[in-house]
C-alpha cells in the first residue's frame, strides 16, 4: 500500500490506477475499520467515483502516519 499525502489532487485528476480518499467528521481508530465504516455508510458508489472515509482530517493523518 502506497499513501502519498504531499499534494492535493482535484477528483478530476486523480491518476489512472489511483482512487481520491476523502476524510469526513468522525473518528476511528484503525484503517481498516474506517474502510468498513465507510463500505457501511456509503456504499461502494460515490458521486465523485472516490472513497469517503467517515473521520476528521487529523485522525486520518495520524492513522496513515502510523501505517507507514
Amino acid at each position: 500500500m502506497a499513501i502519498c499525502l504531499h499534494r492535493v489532487v482535484s477528483v478530476n485528476k486523480v491518476p489512472k490506477g489511483y482512487f481520491a480518499v476523502y476524510v469526513g467528521e468522525n473518528q476511528k481508530w484503525f484503517f481498516q475499520d474506517l474502510l468498513g465504516l465507510s463500505e457501511e455508510e456509503f456504499g461502494y458508489s460515490h458521486p465523485a467515483d472516490g472513497l469517503t472515509i467517515p473521520c476528521n482530517e487529523d485522525m486520518f493523518l495520524q492513522v496513515t502516519f502510523h501505517l507507514n
